[in-house]
């Protein structure tokens, strides 16, 4: 049974109370160090199982890092670089960096020791790993975990990285770092691979590799990059206080950018930084510097704690290329030769950008500078000699604000190398329109385009050989219907039809000078000869840009007035530099090439141009074209480029204005280059000029000759090309084209017999039928046709041209003269003498009716019995004896007309 007697009294209470709690607290303190000691062990347990986990799961992330890659780490990302034709560095790949390496021996000693200051001071010390820092790192970490479970205020948590570590991080695991900052794995992946890499390098040379490889704000990748840019010096220009900024900066390089760049451009150009004064005490507490260097370093410039840093920002535009327009078409062939390997244009892009690759141009840079000044300096709107062409016609003498632009393009026509390009004057933003070289930027050739649409096709088909006669005559109505150029020719809002420039016309002109005057009328009948189709054809074989639109125009074919907008149709200095090139090629074009290897960065070519090559025309019409290119260079006041003649050199050449003086140019070669020039406004506005200081096309092949006459200094003068066998030379008729007769050499201009050039099996057979031996009577300076009535004596025989009529003459019948006309024969019969009329009154016309029905009557002329009616001459009070005077009358006219 349960006991419930209770204890009596109340001492009796109180005493075995007081007994029963000495029992209790005897029993709770034993309970509690069993508990103590239970829970002891228990964490000791617990500890050690977690540290047996802890070192498994340690073990499982070490087994699952990669491999070291000690190439990976010292291969640092490097933009490619560029070189011109002589190995010499000229650009860098542009990209979100800017990094330039740097070998530690060329590190000042100060700028070493102040990342080893304030990033590793136990850098030389420790294995990869320091264990006291990352020791105190975790105590501090797991206090600030605490604190933040709790609620309290906690601190920021502390790395331990050491300079091994971080190399690591940013060489192999950079991705993953951007992405989560405390990853656990990943941590203990840098450390294991930190132990190996201290192992397997110098810490000279792990410390070279992160001093190159740390981002430091802005597009500042390594320490010399951060160098220019924040103080545009060198290394080893750099004072103490901004080595110590430079290193502040890798703890946060976005803040430091902004707070630096703020600054400067704010005016101030002086940032009081605490960060960097905090560098420098840790380098006076590790006796990196010495007091005095301390002091000296921030004399008058501490201030709350802070310290004042002096910033001088690089003033280079960061996405601007030192040679843009050259450098920025290397990098799109070289991007679209890597797609023809396969490559992704994010493969390509890391190439440029990190690759280290090396890219060896064609540039010829002496030759690069000086063709840009020549083009700065000959189009300078600030030069009295270039503003006064920029006056509008009929002005009141007012400049007008035109900032010309122009661009050209030098290669090796043969090789295919291209040696310059310049895509624009002045002052020019970064990714510019290259005006040289960019298919954005096509504009209208004009006249340039005749070589390659016009004569080289005729003469390639044999349809028309140098010497075929086409008539320099305004276009006539059937034609023009033909073609509809009413509606493909405008000027402003007025549809015209074509015509030269000048309005002049030449009458009976072989294609040879056709071109050497640039008649556009030739050009026009000679597409008509040769076909649209086959013009076209041509055209694009030369590389030309012809859309559907003008394969259908004769205007656009013939004369170059190419439809631009949109890019579809038109041409730019490198298309026509080489097209022109096949004229010295044996009539082979040969691609254009801006590169000539990229090496990577183990020295290995991985990758060349393709180098192909084009028949356009056969050798024998190509060399007619060569022969024929030198008569716009070489006939002063006749030729439309002879500015361009070089002095000791072969030059040949053509010259282009398109419609309403919208593009000027001149392309031409010799026997070593090709180039071709432009000039004319971004915005297709007609280029203005003042009356009687003509800038035109000739103006521009001037600026050509500047340019390449430097290029040719020191080569010998030679011809571009051999002549081949089955040409053959003929002397011909000017006016006929074919071979002379015997009144060819009898024109009275004397000069109308030449030695053509023609293909083997199109030198003309038949003879000069053009010009005709006409009976004529001179009076009064003037030619007329012999009559019934003329006097035998007064007769005299000339040589004239036929013409059997002459063409329309325009929608308004506007009239125009051939210059050839007063070398065709007469039309009008000689006028009446106001004597002779008289007597043919006199006998009346009974009388001349009954002279005619006599068989042996005889014409009026055949009458000089002085003892009938009297000689004519007599009523003129002349004598016989006047009839020497009257020959020389007669020879003095002829000597007028030659």
């Amino acid at each position: 049974m349960r006991n419930t007697k209770k204890p009596k009294g109340k001492n009796s209470d109180i005493k075995n109370h007081s007994s029963n709690g000495k029992k209790n607290n005897k029993k709770k303190s034993g309970g509690y160090k069993k508990v103590i000691k239970v829970t002891l062990i228990t964490l000791l347990i617990l500890i050690l199982v977690s540290g047996v986990a802890m070192a498994g799961v340690g073990l499982a992330m070490i087994k699952t890092a990669p491999p070291l890659n000690v190439e990976k780490i010292l291969k640092l990302d490097e933009p490619a670089k560029f070189y011109d034709d002589e190995g010499n560095l000229i650009d860098e790949y542009i990209t979100l960096k800017s990094r330039e390496n740097v070998s530690i021996n060329q590190v000042p000693i100060n700028l070493q020791n102040v990342f080893i200051a304030i990033e590793d001071e136990r850098f030389f010390d420790h294995h990869g790993i320091d264990w006291y820092r990352f020791a105190g790192a975790m105590k501090s970490n797991v206090k600030s975990l605490f604190n933040k479970i709790t609620g309290k205020p906690y601190g920021s948590f502390q790395g331990a990285s050491t300079i091994p570590q971080q190399l690591v991080k940013q060489r192999m695991f950079l991705q993953s770092s951007l992405e989560d900052r405390i990853n656990i794995e990943r941590k203990v992946q840098e450390m294991y691979l930190a132990w190996q890499l201290d192992d397997e390098l110098s810490k000279k040379k792990i410390l070279e590799a992160y001093l190159n490889t740390l981002p430091l704000g802005g597009k500042a990748y390594g320490i010399k990059s951060a160098a220019n840019q924040y103080f545009s010096k060198e290394l080893s220009e750099l004072d103490l206080v901004e080595c110590a900024f430079i290193a502040s900066a890798a703890q946060n390089p976005s803040k430091s950018y902004s707070l630096a760049h703020n600054s400067a451009t704010n005016g101030s150009n002086t940032f009081y930084s605490q960060r960097t004064l905090a560098v420098l005490n840790k380098m006076l507490e590790l006796g990196s510097i010495t007091q005095e260097e301390y002091d000296i370093a921030t004399k008058d410039k501490i201030k709350d704690d802070t310290v004042a840093v002096t910033f001088d920002f690089s003033t280079g535009v960061y996405n601007e290329m030192q040679y843009e327009w050259f450098s920025r078409k290397v990098i799109d062939t070289v991007t679209e030769d890597f797609k023809k390997q396969g490559k992704s244009q994010d493969e390509i892009y890391n190439l440029l950008a990190n690759g280290g690759l090396k890219i060896y141009t064609t540039m010829n840079k002496e030759w690069q500078d000086n063709t840009q000044s020549i083009l700065n300096d000959e189009l300078s709107s600030d030069k009295t000699k270039a503003s006064d062409y920029l006056f509008p016609r009929n002005s009141d003498l007012t400049p007008v604000q035109q900032d010309l632009q122009a661009s050209t393009v030098v290669m090796d026509y043969r090789t295919g190398e291209v040696k310059v390009i310049i895509g624009g004057r002045g002052d020019q933003d970064p990714l510019s329109y290259n005006r040289a070289a960019s298919t954005d930027f096509l504009r209208a050739p004009g006249s340039t385009i005749k070589p390659l649409t016009v004569y080289g096709p005729a003469i390639d088909t044999k349809k028309l050989t140098a010497g075929t006669i086409i008539e320099d005559s305004p276009l006539d109505e059937e034609t023009r219907k033909k073609y509809n150029v009413s509606n493909t020719w405008k000027r402003g809002k007025i549809a015209q039809y074509p015509r030269n420039a000048p309005n002049k016309y030449s009458g009976y002109l072989n294609m040879r000078y056709g071109l050497k005057e640039s008649k556009n009328t030739v050009a026009l009948k000679v597409v008509d000869k040769v076909g649209l189709s086959t013009s076209a054809e041509y055209g694009r074989k030369f590389g030309l840009k012809i859309n559907t639109v003008d394969e259908n125009s004769i205007a656009s074919l013939a004369l170059g007035q190419l439809t631009v907008e949109g890019g579809t149709s038109g041409a730019n200095p490198l298309i026509l530099a080489s097209a022109y090139g096949a004229f010295g090629n044996n009539g082979v074009t040969t691609s254009p090439l801006v590169y000539s290897k990229v090496v990577d960065n183990n020295g290995e070519i991985i990758l060349e141009p393709e180098r192909s090559t084009r028949k356009i025309l056969s050798p024998e019409a190509s060399y007619i074209m060569y022969d024929l290119l030198k008569e716009p260079v070489t006939t002063p006041g006749v030729g439309t480029g002879t500015r361009a003649m070089l002095s000791g050199m072969d030059t040949r050449g053509k010259t282009g204005t398109s419609a309403d003086r919208k593009d000027l140019w001149f392309t031409g070669f010799t026997p070593y280059y090709s180039c071709s020039v432009w000039v004319g406004n971004d915005d297709y506005s007609q280029i203005q000029y003042k009356s009687g200081n003509y800038f035109g096309s000739n103006s521009v092949a001037g600026i050509w000759n500047k340019i390449m006459q430097p290029i040719h200094e020191g080569l010998e003068n030679k011809a571009a090309v051999e002549m081949p066998n089955r040409i053959k030379k003929a002397k011909i008729s000017k006016d006929s084209g074919t071979l002379p007769s015997e009144l060819t050499s009898k024109d009275p201009r004397k000069n109308r017999i030449y030695e053509e050039l023609f293909i083997d099996g199109t030198v003309p057979t038949e003879h000069d039928n053009v010009h005709e031996l006409v009976e004529v009577v001179t009076k009064d300076g003037k030619d007329y046709l012999v009559t019934e009535y003329t006097a035998p004596i007064d007769i005299i025989e000339k040589v004239y041209i036929k013409r059997e009529s002459l063409p329309f003459t325009g929608p308004d019948k506007e009239p125009y003269t051939l210059l050839d006309q007063k070398y065709v024969a007469p039309t009008e019969e000689e006028p009446m003498d106001e004597d002779l009329k008289r007597i043919l009154d006199l006998w009346g016309p009974d009388r001349k009716k009954d002279d005619e029905k006599d068989n042996d009557s005889e014409s009026i002329n055949d009458i000089g019995n002085p003892n009938d009616i009297g000689n004519p001459n007599e009523l003129n009070n002349n004598s016989t004896s006047d009839i020497d005077d009257d020959t020389e009358v007669d020879n003095s006219t002829e000597n007028n007309i030659d």
